[in-house]
């Protein structure tokens, strides 16, 4: 069974930086893709930034310049950094993997306050 758990979300004031973790259960070669999205209250989920196992990066508009993705093969690790955070930034994120289908962290809680 594949498993993503995110980690390292939390409370931050506008400015803050944030690091989140997603481990996979499963060697991080067998993805294809690696990404994280995320899902404010009331919103559809959205795309954030996505990894290949080249290491080729993309990433939303309105995270470039801020956010980073970057992945650990030796620890089968994807992160996301978030430097200067917004108050529109709050959402859920939520870590996904492609390996013959689509999987799904269960998500880790990112609050931004002004």
């Amino acid at each position: 069974q594949v498993q993503l758990v995110e980690s390292g979300g939390g409370s931050v004031q506008a400015g803050g930086s944030l690091r989140l973790s997603c481990a996979t259960s499963r060697s991080i070669f067998s993805f294809s893709t690696m990404g994280w999205y995320r899902q404010a209250p009331g919103d559809e989920r959205e795309l954030v930034a996505l990894i290949t196992t080249g290491r080729t990066t993309s990433y939303a508009d309105f995270v470039k310049g801020r956010f980073t993705i970057s992945r650990d093969n030796a620890r089968n690790t994807v992160y996301l950094q978030m430097n200067n955070l917004k108050p529109e930034d709050t959402a859920v994120y939520y870590c996904k993997g492609n390996w013959r289908r689509d999987y799904w962290g269960q998500g880790t809680q990112v609050t931004v306050s002004s």
